[in-house]
């Protein structure tokens, strides 16, 4: 196989350093697994048969390409009363990732510029890349913050996209009704387009959740039951903003996704009136738990939302602390797989209590012995 086979495009994306995680966890012998970005527990059985019963019924088909009529309305139900946009559409997805493939295939040119703040989530890198766009970075550290002047500063005769991410992954960080609002009104401003990725929605332990599409009605919203519902292997996700680009989105999906998948998207209508209230109120304790015992010897910001600390290495670069906590049988990310700097790591507290427990106690030694 000749190597110039191999598209240009291709060479700006790395192997996901989160997959290596997963893949060395699998030869590991009973792993301290803080690693794993998904809910700890199952899907809710009702959900499950949901799914079954549509299977049985042989809802196995193509659906329409922008999902089943009654997921959409009774999503479309809820943005209206949250928003109430009159232009304001919605369809299905396959998962987030799908949707913000498709609206960033949908928005960019070559050349054109995404303002994403950093740290960030690990496709926004690769798939604006995918898209021929040039990420430019803004830099909210140390306390995660986003400063809007900088925004403005950022901001060029090629900047088409702003990327924002509250409740974030990787720094757990919600951002304040005072930098949405000003975030919001800046893309007005200035005609760059707002995406909004709300998958961490529910997570918000310390306030009542808030979109940046309040003060922007231009705002494109993703969002989905992957996170809440944990349905990450289901591959369901949703998006809503003004028609015409959700118009176009949808012509592209046609010729790629095709539809979300359809016996999914009836399990869905189960999910959506899901109370998960219990398993937020479990993760609020989870996310204490962890700040409580960690803050004596770590550095800590952010931690408001979803279930994740970016915490700051106490020596070393992130990636030396993760291959230590490696020897010590203990799995965390390091920062450099979510940002320009090498500084931290990412914990997932997504997971049983015993093992968090476990991993508190390495984590107390490692900080303490940083050779050992």
């Amino acid at each position: 196989m000749s190597e110039r086979w191999i598209a240009d495009r291709m060479h700006n994306i790395d192997a996901s350093g989160i997959r290596k995680v997963f893949d060395l966890a699998a030869r590991m012998t009973d792993p301290i697994n803080l690693s794993i970005g998904q809910p700890h527990f199952d899907t809710p059985d009702e959900i499950k048969e949901a799914l079954f019963e549509a299977v049985r019924d042989g809802k196995n088909a193509y659906s329409q390409t922008q999902g089943i009529a009654p997921l959409r309305e009774k999503l479309e139900a809820r943005v209206a009363a949250e928003l109430g946009q009159a232009d304001r559409q919605l369809f299905v997805t396959s998962g987030t990732s799908g949707a913000l493939m498709l609206a960033l295939s949908t928005l960019i040119n070559p050349g054109d510029e995404v303002i994403v703040f950093d740290p960030y989530f690990v496709m926004y890198k690769h798939l604006t890349a995918m898209s021929g766009g040039k990420v430019v970075l803004i830099d909210t550290y140390p306390e995660f913050k986003i400063d809007v002047e900088k925004v403005r500063n950022a901001i060029t005769d090629r900047t088409k996209l702003i990327l924002f991410n509250s409740p974030s992954n990787p720094t757990g960080m919600v951002s304040s009704i005072e930098e949405m609002k000003a975030l919001a009104e800046l893309a007005k401003e200035k005609d760059v387009a707002l995406l909004s990725d709300e998958i961490y929605r529910s997570f918000c332990y310390d306030g009542e959740f808030i979109s940046p599409a309040k003060w922007n009605d231009q705002t494109i919203v993703i969002d989905g039951f992957s996170k809440s519902h944990s349905m990450t292997g289901w591959r369901l996700g949703f998006v809503h903003g003004p028609a015409h680009i959700m118009q176009q989105m949808i012509k592209l999906q046609q010729f790629t996704f095709v539809c979300a998948p359809h016996p999914m998207q009836w399990a869905a209508l189960v999910a959506a009136d899901y109370d998960i209230t219990g398993r937020v109120d479990e993760y609020r304790e989870k996310r204490d738990f962890m700040v409580r015992e960690l803050s004596g010897d770590y550095e800590i910001a952010g931690a408001n939302g979803a279930f994740y600390l970016f915490v700051k290495a106490p020596w070393g670069t992130g990636t030396e602390f993760a291959k230590a906590a490696i020897d010590h049988n203990l799995l965390v990310i390091p920062g450099n797989v979510f940002s320009s700097q090498d500084t931290h790591f990412r914990i997932s507290y997504a997971a049983e209590n015993s093992t968090l427990e476990r991993g508190v106690e390495v984590l107390k030694k490692l900080a303490k012995r940083p050779t050992s």
